[in-house]
């Protein structure tokens, strides 16, 4: 059965039972489907269902509501005078969902399969500073990394950085096992995913008895799905669409500034894209601020092809104006002067996708690049079209700014998603992880932004104001970005 066809079928079901399902104690949420039939529960997994396993496991370290490194499985942590050893404290009496206490070996487990070389976890490469990972005692685990790095708690709040019980890795992409407020009580990737409370959580038991995570293929229908009651919440809300919530008493609406880039990708190790002129030329036919004002209502900020979020310590202040005669000059001398033909992918996975492809065919025209824009199918598309065509819109929640770089730009990072590769890029890279003064190490960060900025292949243009409907029956969800959310605290009327 299509997917899609399969999603709406059961949200319409589910609308002819909302009169009882209001008082159900459960919240009901989409998932888009993206990784298709390789959709797993599996942190480590490049097809995790992240809408579930934000909701059923946890990290070592957490970010508050404020972004800022937390104690969560870890209670403290502390380093050696030049960081290249850091030593965690975990948190007593935590039960995972089978029953079994949180321990050392747990954490050497999950971590040993994050770093395994012949492993799928896309985290790896911005754990690759770590050499071991060891248990002190049972309750105590100690990183020896192979350069000092004094940001190693911010590394580790990575949200596939799930701790998942020893000895689980051949089953947990069914299970989910976890020590989250929400346990599986049953996977259904292309269908209904059902959690239910976890009476043992931490913190406390969770304010709802049930969630229902449901696979929706198509943007629009995720829309469609949440105007009509069968979904309470919402993440991908533009701002035409908000207009119709403001309007209503039926929905609250949170906008949340958020380092979440969309894009498109150039891949480097493709003619005529391999050639670093075509790359900035292709970069410097947009318009970024009419990206921001036409395609996301002013809903995002210029983000000048730094995948760093604005508020990030990090963050270069560059500019990145439009230069239409530069990019043809560029394109002239790397032998294109008649200009250049390229199909660029999108898909209704992500509803600006189409919108950003069209603005950009208008706005690239004029330096003499010829745009067509190729509808592809939303199922399996992370799979089938993303990091395979030549050119394919893409979308990556924040980070902080050592993983950003790293995840994506680092010649042997496996989400390399341009194939850039770049060894004095790489360079920068290695040398501020070493760097313990703050304001050196800021120096260095900064100029490898301003390195992507003359030679990637990755149009960033904006970072996204996440406009998020919830539904009014909804109360006590964080107005945070997704990975501070304290769903345990998440009630419905």
């Amino acid at each position: 059965m299509n997917h899609v066809l399969k999603a709406v079928s059961m949200a319409a079901i589910l609308a002819a039972g909302m009169a009882t399902a209001a008082s159900s104690g459960t919240f009901r949420q989409a998932h888009d489907y993206g990784f298709g039939d390789k959709s797993s529960l599996d942190p480590s997994s490049p097809g995790r269902v992240q809408a579930i396993t934000e909701k059923v496991m946890n990290r070592l370290v957490s970010p508050d509501l404020d972004g800022k490194p937390a104690a969560d499985l870890a209670l403290e942590w502390s380093a050696n005078s030049d960081a290249t050893e850091w030593t965690f404290k975990l948190r007593d009496g935590v039960m995972f969902h089978d029953g079994s206490l949180l321990d050392a070996a747990d954490v050497l487990y999950t971590f040993e399969r994050i770093l395994d070389p012949d492993g799928t976890s896309p985290a790896r490469s911005a754990l690759k500073m770590i050499e071991t990972v060891t248990a002190v005692d049972d309750m105590t685990v100690k990183m020896s990394l192979s350069t000092p790095f004094a940001d190693m708690p911010l590394q580790l709040m990575d949200y596939r950085m799930r701790i998942i019980p020893d000895g689980s890795g051949d089953t947990i992409g069914n299970t989910g096992i976890g020590t989250g407020p929400f346990k599986v009580e049953s996977f259904e990737a292309d269908g209904t995913t059902v959690l239910v409370a976890n009476p043992d959580y931490y913190l406390g038991a969770p304010k709802i008895d049930r969630m229902e995570i449901i696979a929706i293929s198509e943007g629009q229908a995720r829309t469609q799905a949440f105007l009509g009651g069968q979904i309470d919440m919402y993440r991908y809300i533009t701002a035409q669409e908000r207009v119709l919530l403001d309007r209503s008493d039926k929905y609250n609406v949170q906008v949340i500034p958020t380092g979440n880039w969309r894009g498109l990708v150039f891949r480097t190790d493709v003619e005529p894209f391999s050639d670093p002129r075509v790359r900035k030329a292709v970069r410097l036919a947009v318009d970024r601020q009419k990206i921001v004002d036409l395609v996301y209502g002013g809903g995002a900020v210029v983000a000048c092809d730094t995948p760093v979020e604005p508020n990030d310590q990090y963050r270069a202040d560059l500019k990145c104006p439009q230069d239409i005669a530069q990019a043809k000059a560029l394109l002239a001398e790397a032998g294109f002067a008649d200009g250049i033909d390229i199909d660029i992918h999108v898909s209704t996975l992500e509803p600006s996708w189409g919108n950003l492809a069209v603005v950009y065919q208008e706005q690239a025209a004029a330096a003499g690049i010829r745009v067509n824009v190729v509808q592809a199918p939303s199922d399996g598309y992370w799979n089938s079209i993303w990091m395979q065509k030549d050119v394919s819109a893409t979308r990556w929640n924040e980070r902080p700014a050592d993983q950003a770089l790293h995840e994506i730009y680092l010649s042997t990072a496996k989400w390399n998603e341009s194939y850039y590769k770049d060894l004095a890029f790489d360079e920068l890279l290695a040398t501020a992880r070493r760097e313990l003064d703050f304001d050196k190490r800021k120096a260095l960060y900064v100029q490898a932004q301003e390195h992507l900025l003359e030679t990637a292949g990755t149009l960033i243009p904006v970072h996204v104001t996440k406009i998020v409907g919830v539904n009014t029956r909804v109360s006590n969800l964080d107005e945070v970005k997704r990975e501070a959310i304290r769903w345990h605290l998440v009630e419905v009327d």
